[in-house]
């Protein structure tokens, strides 16, 4: 479909680039070469590789000539992406039929075929001095009627010529990109545009449905969970492949990240449909996850009852665990496979344990040893946790409170370094609001930061958990007619701040947003894209940066100084505001059309703040963010078994940090496992990936899973090393 660039998760564009040229080779014989988004909502800038890498070589375009404030001064140019890779792009020119004057710069993929919007295009064409093509899209597009037997007989009429007018071809948008292609290869004139196309509208979208987000986010991650999960039961136990009912759910996943579904963009009953397509989404990929864990867990040898931890990142990490472990037992004694007793706490999600170090896509296993009485429980005297109504402490932070439970002080332990700016408070929740002049909830214009309202009435404020493992403290807020409740969590073990957030959300034209003004000098802030991340202006020198006071990111923003910096982390929002010192996270926004009840219901959200010593890169942000995105997983196997599989293993690891392994699954032929991963801290260098078994052959792939001749060494039967480019992608298929 015509989906989504800026929200839609880096794998799910290569599954919309897999599958939707494997349907027009398999129903058509066609390979397509043109990625053609004309109404998409801005792209982003790891689409340039994504393209090369499936085999795409140009794009076509036209939103971006709507822009607010600014035109990007091309229409036919290179377009270069974070990795250095390019496509040659066009922005169509075609002018609508009677045009408004106030709209001069407006162009449409809907155009009417007759002489003057064809002499219209040709005229704000910027690029005539190089080029003396331009491309006009015809037809009732937006509709899906196509064009019109008067459209084509006046097509044909102005390709005998008329006097005056540009004479006009009727072939395909292929021979059009080609012949400029070529024409255009070696032109010294041909412009270039590095790094994202940001559209100057709709910025409302990257927060707009924040259910639909949510579920796309969960959805997406499960089943890459899902997908690695079913590779290693097929390994362990020759469990069949699940690719059809796999297949199934990414379908639903892709058809859900139409540009108008996903954006929150639509009316209100497709987000009826779209709510029934996620619960089968995640009840199906929970379903197949759930069988390949009980699989794997069949085969692991165990002496007593035994916890199995699964970490699906590709990274060995450290973090808590949650056991389902009912409230009215007493604790077990919890042993990881050296022997070590582990902290444990009983809290309302289960029993909490800390772990030290799980294997990166792999698993390790916890002996529990039951009826042991709590205060045996756990090593002595080892929580480093402290909680009550206005301080949190542990050994990282120390939290305090002011009388509206606002956070006045945030102090970093380990460096001795205060984080928020001296007399702000910080995870203050502020309602703007949010009356756009058009496109409710497509839209947020820059005038609504002149109006808004702090959060700050208190209901209740009550310790809900005190440790070992964590600490938490609820905050219950109403406003209006609404209900905010966060628990604030910090661990004993893990450097991260935790706002588990649930909202009654009752308003109307409001945009709730959460602030940290924090005490970090720096021009420039960084925000996780689709495998990788681009920096952005904090200041508004230009047009250029303040058209983008809305912009989207992933799963953390980064605002670093050197020698320190603040990371403001997420599980499933995308809005992100940064300016100066202050970090702010778009939460919500009610607008009224043509959705009059969007996101006026109940939500569930985690974003986290993790302060740190050096850079986003030296404090490992991207490891925090995964973490926080793909809990671990856990299984309890109740009694002594036997079984092949030792207590803690890990499938594939990298040897590099600056390199995240993540899709690991069958070939779409059902030959072999793809395995892609992505560098993601702009370094060049060696990396080596090392397997638990035996493989036969080691292929490079591209995005279509097609052989190519990228470089790869084999080391033995279990390693192979290949060269890395800053943010490249590389996707390998590995035969056993």
């Amino acid at each position: 479909v015509e989906a989504d660039c800026n929200l839609t998760a880096g794998e799910s564009l290569v599954r919309q680039f897999l599958y939707g040229k494997r349907y027009f080779r398999e129903q058509f014989g066609k390979d397509n070469r043109i990625l053609w988004l004309p109404d998409v909502f801005g792209y982003s800038a790891a689409l340039p590789q994504i393209m090369k890498k499936a085999g795409i070589d140009y794009f076509m375009t036209t939103k971006i000539n709507w822009n607010q404030y600014n035109q990007i001064p091309a229409d036919t140019f290179r377009w270069q992406g974070i990795d250095g890779s390019t496509v040659l792009t066009h922005f169509i020119t075609t002018s609508e039929n009677t045009p408004l004057p106030q709209k001069s710069y407006f162009s449409t993929y809907n155009g009417y075929l007759t002489p003057a919007p064809v002499m219209r295009g040709w005229k704000r064409y910027l690029d005539k001095q190089i080029h003396e093509d331009i491309l006009v899209a015809y037809g009732y597009g937006d509709g899906g009627g196509g064009t019109t037997e008067d459209m084509i007989e006046r097509g044909l009429r102005m390709a005998r010529g008329i006097p005056g007018c540009p004479r006009v071809t009727m072939e395909t948008s292929r021979a059009y990109f080609e012949r400029a292609d070529k024409q255009l290869q070696d032109s010294p004139w041909l412009k270039r545009w590095v790094g994202e196309l940001y559209f100057e509208y709709h910025r409302g979208t990257y927060t707009s449905m924040a259910r639909n987000k949510r579920a796309n986010r969960k959805a997406e991650l499960l089943y890459q969970d899902a997908e690695f999960m079913a590779v290693l039961a097929g390994l362990t136990d020759g469990m069949a492949y699940p690719a059809d009912r796999l297949a199934q759910g990414w379908e639903k996943i892709l058809l859900n990240q139409f540009h108008d579904i996903l954006p929150g963009s639509s009316i209100e009953p497709v987000y009826e449909d779209s709510q029934q397509d996620y619960k089968q989404i995640l009840d199906n990929g929970q379903e197949l996850l759930d069988e390949s864990l009980d699989q794997i867990c069949s085969q692991i040898a165990t002496e007593c009852q035994t916890a199995v931890i699964f970490n699906t990142t590709g990274f060995c990490r450290s973090d808590v665990a949650c056991l389902p472990w009912p409230a009215e037992q007493p604790l077990p004694a919890v042993r990881d496979c050296h022997g070590d007793l582990l902290a444990v706490q009983q809290s309302a999600d289960g029993l909490l344990v800390c772990l030290p170090q799980v294997p990166a896509k792999g698993y390790t296993s916890l002996r529990l040893q039951s009826g042991v009485k709590s205060d045996t429980a756990s090593p002595p005297a080892s929580s480093s946790l402290q909680v009550d109504t206005q301080r949190l402490e542990n050994r990282f932070w120390l939290l305090e409170l002011d009388g509206q439970a606002r956070i006045t002080r945030l102090y970093d332990k380990t460096v001795d370094r205060e984080v928020l700016y001296p007399g702000a408070k910080a995870n203050v929740l502020r309602a703007y609001e949010d009356k756009p002049m058009g496109n409710d909830n497509w839209d947020i214009d820059i005038y609504y930061q002149q109006k808004s309202w702090e959060v700050s009435e208190l209901q209740a404020v009550e310790v809900v958990e005190a440790g070992p493992v964590r600490a938490g403290l609820r905050i219950t807020r109403p406003y209006q007619d609404s209900t905010i409740v966060q628990t604030i969590y910090l661990y004993d073990q893990i450097p991260r701040i935790d706002f588990a957030t649930w909202i009654d959300w009752k308003e109307d034209e409001t945009l709730l947003k959460v602030e940290f003004p924090v005490d970090i000098q720096a021009d420039q802030a960084t925000y996780d894209i689709q495998f990788g991340n681009i920096t952005r202006p904090t200041h508004w020198n230009t047009s250029w940066d303040w058209a983008r006071f809305e912009v989207c990111a992933h799963k953390w923003a980064d605002l670093s100084e050197e020698g320190y910096g603040v990371s403001l982390l997420n599980d499933c929002k995308y809005g992100h505001d940064i300016r100066d010192n202050m970090l702010r996270l778009t939460l919500l926004k009610s607008g009224n059309s043509p959705n009059p009840r969007a996101d006026r219901e109940e939500h569930r959200f985690i974003y986290s703040l993790y302060p740190h010593a050096g850079t986003w890169r030296q404090a490992d942000t991207m490891r925090q963010a995964y973490s926080l995105n793909q809990p671990l997983l856990t299984r309890i196997i109740a009694k002594k078994q036997e079984g092949p599989l030792p207590a803690t293993a890990s499938f594939l690891t990298v040897d590099k940090d600056h390199v995240l392994m993540e899709t690991v699954k069958q070939g779409e032929d059902g030959h072999g496992v793809i395995v892609r991963l992505f560098e993601f801290k702009n370094r060049r260098g060696p990396v080596r990936v090392d397997c638990d078994r035996a493989f036969t052959r080691v292929t490079p792939c591209n995005l279509l899973e097609e052989t190519t001749d990228e470089p790869l060494q084999t080391l033995s039967d279990t390693s192979f090393s290949f060269p890395i480019k800053p943010y490249e992608i590389r996707t390998f298929r590995i035969e056993f």
